[in-house]
C-alpha cells in the first residue's frame, strides 16, 4: 500500500500556534493544513514578518503546509456574502501558494437536490468563479465532504466543466452527517480528491446532535478499505489529523498517527 503522508490540522492541539507545530512534529506528521481566517492568522493581515516567521518554523521542523484551510463559517449560499467571500477565498489560496501549497479547503454549504433551485444556481455561480480562478494560477479549492451524500457533490463539481474546485474528502462527516458510505465515496469523487482529513465518527439518529466524532478508528469509517480504495485511486496526498473534540486531543492525535501508520504497515 501507498506510504501516504501524515499531516495535522495544528489547531487540533489546542494551544500556542508555534508549540502546536512542534507538537505536530513529535507525533512524526509531515504537514499541517493551517486555518488562514483567525484573527491571528489571517491571509489578508499578515505581514510580510509574519509570514516569514512561519515558514522559518516550519522550515526548522522540517514540515511542509498540505493546505490551508479557508473555512469562513459559513457556504456560498448567500449573493450578497458571496461578494465578499469569494474575494477572501481568493486570498487564501493566493497564501496557500506563498506557503508552497496549491489547495485551500472550504465549506460551500449543503448542496441541494434540485439543480434548477436557486439554491443550487447561487451555489454553482460562486464556485464557478473559483473554480476559473484557482485554474488560472493551477491550484484547487476544495470542499469539505459531508453535507451531502458523495455522488450529489459529483454532479455539483461535474457542473463547474472544471478541477479548480476540487474534493477534501473528510470520511468521518460522510459516516457522521450523511451517513454515506466513505469507501464508495472515494470511487466516486476520484477525479477531484486532492487533500483528505483522517477523522472518524458515528451517526446517531435521533439524537441531538445527530453524530458523535470518536478517535480515529473508535468510529464507523471502514479504515483498511478506505485507504486501499485511495491506494487503488492513485491518491498521493496528505492523510491529515483532524480532531475537534475530546479532552485529551495531544493522545487522541498521536494515537491516531500511530493507528495510520499500523494500517498503512
Amino acid at each position: 500500500m501507498t506510504q501516504f503522508k501524515i499531516g495535522v490540522i495544528p489547531e487540533s492541539f489546542r494551544v500556542e500556534r508555534f508549540l502546536s507545530l512542534e507538537k505536530a512534529k513529535a507525533i512524526g506528521a509531515a504537514g499541517v493544513q493551517v486555518y488562514a481566517t483567525h484573527d491571528d492568522f489571517c491571509a489578508e493581515k499578515l505581514t510580510a514578518g509574519e509570514k516569514k516567521a512561519f515558514m522559518d518554523k516550519l522550515d526548522s521542523l522540517g514540515l511542509v503546509v498540505s493546505a490551508l484551510c479557508g473555512d469562513f463559517g459559513h457556504g456560498f449560499a448567500d449573493p450578497e456574502k458571496n461578494k465578499i467571500y469569494v474575494e477572501r477565498s481568493k486570498r487564501v489560496l493566493e497564501l496557500a501558494l506563498e506557503f508552497g501549497t496549491n489547495i485551500a479547503t472550504t465549506h460551500i454549504g449543503t448542496v441541494p437536490a434540485d439543480p434548477n433551485c436557486d439554491t443550487y444556481k447561487i451555489m454553482q455561480e460562486a464556485c464557478a468563479e473559483l473554480a476559473e480562478y484557482a485554474d488560472s494560477v493551477k491550484a484547487h479549492f476544495a470542499v469539505e465532504t459531508g453535507p451531502e451524500k458523495a455522488t450529489l457533490l459529483k454532479s455539483f463539481l461535474d457542473s463547474l466543466g472544471s478541477r479548480g474546485v476540487a474534493v477534501n474528502l473528510d470520511p468521518a462527516n460522510l459516516t457522521m452527517c450523511s451517513e454515506d458510505d466513505a469507501v464508495a465515496a472515494v470511487y466516486t469523487l476520484k477525479d477531484y480528491i486532492v487533500h483528505t482529513h483522517a477523522k472518524d465518527g458515528i451517526a446517531l439518529p435521533g439524537q441531538t446532535p445527530p453524530w458523535l466524532e470518536v478517535p480515529l478508528g473508535k468510529g464507523g469509517v471502514d479504515w483498511p478499505n478506505y485507504l486501499k480504495a485511495l491506494d487503488e485511486i492513485g491518491y498521493k496526498g496528505f492523510l491529515t489529523i483532524e480532531r475537534e473534540c475530546g479532552d485529551s486531543p495531544e493522545a487522541d492525535i498521536r494515537m491516531a498517527a500511530d493507528f495510520l501508520r499500523a494500517q498503512m504497515a
